[in-house]
């Protein structure tokens, strides 16, 4: 496939998105299948279908490309306004809403066998595990801790720690079934087993954190 017209983009032009798509989506299936030390960029854009000159222009190194294909898988379960907080919309419906996405994004898959590869192979090149820690688990837990800390502030629910509280949340979230996933044993929670899952999370974290009363 010819993607001379991507090549040519100059400083300050849109990139193609539709090209960048292709580039992500081919990154995740090669990584996933190949490692990350055996994937290349030609690799990719062989997988893609575009020249290794466009793969560059979009990504500048196979570092940046993991970190923005991790970020994108995030990104689709749980995109950033989904921590955004307004007047009309219940604290509780807004946990409820990041708590299935949450629920949704580790038991996918891309993201049980993104989480074997990095198993497997972040004692062997613990850059990689700093990688994936800070494209995906960090970023979620920075956007839960900031709403948390907003949620303080109004006195909707009492979070000192909202950091701590962030991680209390997702753990409780990730719970006995998602361990057993990871290891290759049982199946994920779906339909109306996963969604019971995800309100009795809610219920006990908004209990644990309600103010006490005058």
């Amino acid at each position: 496939m010819s993607d001379n017209n991507s090549a040519n983009v100059g400083p300050g032009r849109p990139k193609d998105l539709a090209k960048r798509q292709a580039i992500l989506e081919a990154a995740k299936n090669l990584f996933l299948s190949n490692g990350y030390a055996s994937t290349s960029m030609d690799a990719v854009a062989a997988e893609a279908g575009v020249s290794k000159l466009t793969v560059y222009s979009h990504f500048n190194d196979k570092e940046t490309l993991f970190t923005a294909a991790v970020v994108a898988k995030c990104e689709e379960q749980l995109p950033t306004l989904i921590y955004e907080l307004t007047p009309e919309t219940p604290v509780a419906s807004v946990l409820l809403n990041i708590a299935r996405g949450f629920h949704q994004l580790i038991n996918s898959n891309e993201s049980v066998n993104l989480h074997r590869l990095i198993m497997a192979l972040g004692s062997q090149d613990p850059k990689l595990s700093q990688i994936f820690i800070e494209a995906g688990p960090e970023r979620v837990l920075q956007g839960m801790e900031r709403l948390l800390g907003r949620i303080n502030q109004l006195g909707t629910l009492h979070i000192d720690k909202p950091r701590n509280a962030a991680e209390h949340f997702f753990c409780m979230l990730k719970g006995g079934a998602n361990f057993r996933l990871l290891y290759g044993y049982g199946e994920p929670l779906a339909g109306a087993a996963a969604e019971e899952h995800v309100q009795e999370v809610v219920e006990l974290f908004m209990r644990a954190y309600r103010p006490e009363p005058d």
